[in-house]
């Protein structure tokens, strides 16, 4: 996507392209409202900082559409067909798929919501370690740790879009 033909797009389209990547309301609201963009890096940046912090209730929402850790995502939306390519570098053995699902179980049971984290650029045992470092955070802690977690991904999935590699 060209950004000068994103800024021309109607509010309805624009949402759409950007929901995959972003889908929290009042995010994807305020990115808009924030149009026109000068250049790709500017609507990444906007989206960095718009609707920061994310409340509880949002948080939960988009994680909804997130699938657990060492999961494929179902479906053809986009937003399965991202995720899968941000899962598709996993090495899921026997043992790390064991440990992912039994890390997945610990950690719904402790916060009551999948454990999100950017898969993208990461192998199985980094990912399994911070799942179990994750697992001692407090709640408060572990919820500001998802919305970060939710702004990398978004973050990374704009950038594909806009055919834009992200500073990390």
């Amino acid at each position: 996507m060209d950004i000068s033909r994103f800024n021309a797009l109607d509010s309805n389209d624009a949402a759409a392209v950007l929901r995959p990547c972003a889908d929290i309301d009042r995010w994807v609201e305020a990115i808009l409202d924030a149009r026109p963009f000068a250049s790709v890096d500017g609507l990444l940046a906007c989206a960095q900082a718009a609707a920061n912090p994310f409340t509880e209730a949002e948080i939960d929402a988009a994680l909804a559409h997130h699938p657990r850790i060492g999961e494929r995502a179902v479906g053809s939306s986009d937003e399965a067909a991202l995720s899968r390519g941000e899962q598709s570098g996993l090495d899921l053995d026997e043992q790390i798929a064991a440990a992912l699902e039994s890390g997945n179980r610990a950690y719904e049971e402790r916060f009551a919501r999948v454990f999100l984290i950017r898969a993208a650029g990461r192998g199985s045992e980094e990912i399994l370690a911070e799942l179990r470092r994750r697992l001692g955070n407090d709640p408060a802690s572990e919820l500001a740790e998802v919305g970060k977690q939710l702004r990398a991904i978004a973050l990374l999935r704009l950038a594909a879009v806009f055919n834009r590699v992200p500073a990390r």
